[in-house]
């Protein structure tokens, strides 16, 4: 990348090359200063090779840029220096030297580098390979090792094909590129019959980690699926499917352990009733009309009545809650 007169503008240039070279995504930068690195394309046909250099960065395909074009492409991106990371589908694979992954830039993904990377990419319409965007699920968000059994064989042929690139001549060119349409077809076909469902232990595991995030930050009101998703490296999709195995919801479970700490503190004895705008701002309730109807919905009365009633009440062992009450 040549050299820009200020870092604002050596940015905003890089992520036009980069947008440019493959579809629209957002960059940031893990360095005070953009870092100097450089894109070189090749077009063999319907397929086109770039190697990429760079210093640390993290690329995201969000749905906004998704809808400014796009979407018909995949991605094969083979690491030739350093790591990256990528997360795509609900799945997170860490890429190696040698190792290769596929982005599907029709549905939202991140690719992070965390040090100074080289790696080399190969972009073709996805309609090349003959098979729908839900069986490409298959190999999203998963890493190729490329050194033995089918990924190898792609590994090694999309390598030399990079390296030879410039000598074909075009009729030879568009041939070699459906030949990897057809290589990257059997990949997906042979994934999907190894493919197996996640193991329900995984799955309770993931979800048992996810709930004891959100009760950390229970009094958060900023708390929403997304940002629940973004920690745990999944997709917002996933973490839905997660909840919805058991039967509920994110933002119902949310609320459901919200009301049951504002039940606690209201029921708790002190010398002076708690204000309970304040009980219900602490546990994460920014609008006190909204809280006071969920309360109602869920155990029957008002706040200001439960909190009374529980007053009224012997505090004794294993006395039992007002009628309509909920644990």
């Amino acid at each position: 990348m040549s050299p820009a007169t200020s870092p604002r503008d050596r940015a905003g240039h890089w992520h036009a090359l980069v947008s440019g070279t493959f579809v629209p995504l957002d960059l940031i930068a893990h360095e005070d200063v953009c870092p100097a690195g450089t894109i070189t394309s090749r077009r063999l046909g319907p397929l086109r090779i770039s190697e990429v250099e760079a210093g640390p960065q993290t690329a995201s395909r969000s749905r906004r840029r998704i809808s400014q074009g796009g979407a018909e492409f995949l991605t094969v991106t083979l690491q030739q220096r350093g790591t990256a990371r990528l997360t795509q589908d609900g799945r997170q694979a860490l890429v190696g030297p040698g190792a290769f992954t596929c982005s599907d830039a029709g549905r939202p993904y991140r690719r992070e580098h965390p040090e100074p990377f080289r790696f080399t990419a190969f972009r073709l319409p996805k309609a090349a390979l003959g098979v729908t965007d839900d069986e490409l699920r298959a190999v999203t968000g998963t890493v190729f090792n490329g050194s033995s059994g089918t990924s190898g064989l792609i590994a090694g042929y999309l390598n030399r094909l990079a390296a030879q690139a410039a000598d074909f001549d075009p009729g030879t060119g568009h041939r070699l590129a459906l030949t990897t349409a057809d290589l990257l077809a059997v990949l997906v076909r042979e994934r999907q019959g190894r493919a197996v469902r996640q193991p329900a232990e995984a799955a309770r595991g993931m979800l048992a980690r996810i709930e004891d995030y959100i009760l950390r930050h229970l009094g958060d009101p900023d708390l929403s699926p997304a940002r629940i998703a973004e920690a745990h490296h999944i997709s917002v999709r996933y973490l839905h499917k997660l909840f919805r195995a058991e039967g509920t919801t994110v933002g119902r479970w949310v609320q459901r352990e919200r009301l049951d700490r504002c039940r606690r503190e209201l029921s708790r004895p002190a010398r002076t009733m708690p204000a309970i705008s304040a009980v219900a701002h602490r546990w994460g309730f920014v609008s006190p009309s909204h809280f006071s109807r969920s309360f109602r919905t869920t155990y029957g009365m008002s706040p200001r009545e439960w909190q009374a009633t529980t007053r009224l009440r012997p505090a004794a062992p294993g006395a039992a809650a007002p009628s309509g009450a909920g644990a």
